[in-house]
């Protein structure tokens, strides 16, 4: 396996340390350290905090459509049936191995929300995943695929959230597969059906 290019490694450390930290501990020296890299060498390449926010929301878009494109692949089929099992599998890794990238998007969502000069890289790195819905649902036959893929990432991203930070994030552990399909199941008929 090849190493990481610098600025994936850099955008990595990054976006562990937003995870772990939050963004109050998103420092240039922070992601030095995590990254295992010389003083300096985070600066070198994203100057600004903007810049390495901005980083951090490129890479998460990158690493989700490469999730997405990886369990498709693997587990996806041109049927609701097969498209909601891939679904719940992709949804339990961002539950369980993934868990910090999802932490850390939402961290950054947040920050977007508050300094519009960083808006436009969320909005980019949302619409590849989108973009990603919308196909799969217009294989799938949603009459509507752009509202329905509108619907399907927001139910994503609610469940998420609520299974990640949301009030029963501490006290319930992740959903396993068998749980997760049959609410998928659901979220895409629902979709399908827009």
């Amino acid at each position: 396996m090849p190493l990481p290019d610098r600025r994936d490694l850099i955008a990595d450390a990054a976006i562990s340390t937003v995870a772990s930290a939050g963004l109050r501990g998103l420092t240039h020296r922070a992601v030095d350290t995590a990254a295992g890299l010389p003083a300096g060498s985070t600066s070198y390449y994203f100057r600004t905090r903007s810049a390495l926010i901005s980083a951090c929301y490129l890479r998460l878009a990158e690493l989700t459509v490469a999730d997405v494109d990886r369990w498709q692949a693997e587990h996806g089929g041109p049927d609701p049936d097969s498209a909601a099992e891939a679904l719940a599998v992709l949804l339990h890794h961002w539950l369980t191995v993934g868990r910090d990238r999802q932490l850390a998007r939402f961290e950054l969502s947040l920050e977007a929300t508050r300094r519009p000069e960083l808006r436009a890289g969320l909005e980019t790195a949302g619409l590849a995943a989108r973009s990603r819905a919308t196909a799969l649902l217009a294989a799938l036959g949603a009459p509507h695929p752009v509202q329905a893929a509108d619907l399907l990432v927001a139910w994503t991203d609610g469940l998420l959230y609520d299974r990640l930070a949301g009030a029963p994030a501490a006290s319930r552990p992740a959903p396993d597969v068998t749980e997760l399909t049959p609410v998928v199941r659901r979220m895409l008929t629902a979709a399908l059906a827009a």
